[in-house]
């Protein structure tokens, strides 16, 4: 470690960011990941300024034989954001994001936060499909694939990349579009972190907002089996511009909800409409189908404000364990598993939920990009324990892995999104990625031969 302090001021010297060694100031701050349960202490964190700072630490890194982490959000579930006696390199100082609204496009630093893509968009009443928690990362986000509101009417996150710049495992700085290093620009989408280190997304936008309709509409835990079956049939009838999540959850103890009620389990159908008032109501009262929810909430609300909903029930500080899955459809079957298993939980911060994956999911070819999930209908489930304290969540973890392996006999045979697993194996990846594995270890042995980019979903060389 004293050799190592002593080149830190060679490193320091290369950079225009920071560098951080156990004791300095900032350190504990800049090691600190959003998945309390994951504590970590590099050897050295980089906070980066520049993409070729990122070269600067990627080649030190290298050079040192330090294992190197790379933190943008740094919700990375498994805490792959940090490393034990390695290199970090925080991307958060590269938050910039400018948007050209004319040629509707935007470049976000690769340490961009969700609601950072969001604020700069929305000002001129665009937007990017992304995820619906607003201190995510850019990054870790897109690099797996992105799922969110909008991704019924314009796809995932990766299927509006127009190109990234990315720093690759020799310390070189690369462009990765359709008409430059291809291959890579493929692999990226979908492929997570493991062919460099994204210093810079560029997007394609789409008018969206500034204001849209938002709905919650909570069903008591007797009327679970009766709700999803109507969901089933109503969900995908509906117009692509109202996306509706399924989510499986305790009331919240909220001002609109009724005291009566406050943490109440039972299924929640939250439907975001993009398009006119009157579609949106039709689609309101089609919902309503069971009978009457045991408490609504639906009005207009700005898109950055429904984007900003689940940062509270989501904040730094807790603890988390998820795993997803793939549905076909919600078979009477699989319903049955759900209502089974749902209530069992512990924490009243856990829940499960369901996308819609239709539509604009649908308008991008399975072998376009590396995507984890092939291009079919179905619904994206994911399973995730949260508490407030980690005597709490090896329960809540028990939970959601018994709650999986129920579903597995009723679930499509092809492994995971990437983004909603906590822990994988190779096996795991394999079946997940399917067909496109072995062209992604392919990519990885020309970019990342060393496997220099290891914590993440790894795909080795």
């Amino acid at each position: 470690m004293t050799q190592l302090a002593e080149g830190f001021e060679g490193l320091r010297a290369n950079l225009q960011g920071t560098v951080l060694a156990p004791g300095d100031a900032g350190y504990d701050e800049a090691r600190r990941l959003w998945n309390a349960e994951h504590v970590r202490e590099p050897a050295v964190i980089v906070q980066v300024r520049s993409a070729a700072d990122v070269q600067a630490a990627v080649r030190y890194a290298v050079a040192e034989g330090l294992e190197i982490a790379v933190r943008g959000g740094a919700h990375n579930m498994a805490g792959m954001s940090s490393v034990d006696g390695g290199l970090m390199i925080d991307l958060s100082p590269l938050n910039q994001v400018s948007v050209d609204p004319e040629a509707r496009r935007a470049r976000a630093g690769g340490g961009a936060l969700l609601g950072d893509l969001d604020a700069a968009t929305q000002e001129h009443g665009l937007a990017v499909p992304a995820g619906i928690v607003s201190h995510t990362g850019v990054g870790g986000l897109t690099l797996g694939g992105g799922m969110g509101l909008l991704t019924r009417m314009h796809g995932l996150s990766i299927d509006n990349l127009e190109s990234v710049r990315i720093v690759t495992a020799d310390g070189s700085l690369q462009r990765a579009a359709a008409d430059e290093n291809a291959d890579l620009f493929w692999a990226v989408r979908g492929g997570g972190g493991n062919f460099g280190v994204v210093t810079e997304f560029e997007f394609r936008l789409h008018e969206v907002g500034p204001m849209v309709h938002y709905g919650m509409l909570f069903f008591g835990q007797e009327q679970g089996a009766e709700v999803l079956r109507m969901a089933r049939e109503v969900i995908p009838a509906l117009p692509r511009e109202v996306n509706v999540i399924i989510a499986c959850l305790n009331a919240p103890p909220a001002p609109f909800v009724p005291p009566e009620h406050h943490f109440k389990l039972g299924y929640a159908l939250v439907a975001v409409g993009f398009g006119t008032a009157e579609q949106y109501a039709e689609a309101i009262e089609q919902l309503r189908g069971v009978g009457s929810p045991l408490f609504e909430r639906t009005s207009p609300m700005p898109y950055v404000a429904v984007q900003q909903l689940l940062d509270e029930p989501n904040a730094w500080g807790t603890y988390h364990y998820e795993k997803g899955t793939y549905l076909e459809d919600l078979t009477d079957e699989a319903i049955d598993v759900i209502t089974e298993h749902f209530p069992r939980k512990t924490s009243p911060m856990s829940v499960t939920m369901f996308y819609h994956l239709d539509h604009g999911y649908l308008e991008t070819a399975d072998d376009a990009t590396a995507f984890s999930g092939q291009r079919t209908e179905r619904y994206a489930m994911f399973v995730i324990a949260t508490t407030p304290v980690l005597e709490a969540l090896e329960a809540e973890r028990t939970w959601v892995r018994t709650f999986w392996d129920a579903l597995q006999p009723h679930t499509i045979n092809i492994g995971s999104y990437i983004n909603g697993m906590a822990d994988a194996d190779e096996a795991r990846l394999r079946a997940s990625y399917g067909d496109k594995y072995e062209r992604l270890v392919e990519i990885k042995r020309k970019y990342d031969p060393d496997n220099v980019f290891r914590r993440n979903q790894n795909i080795r060389p």
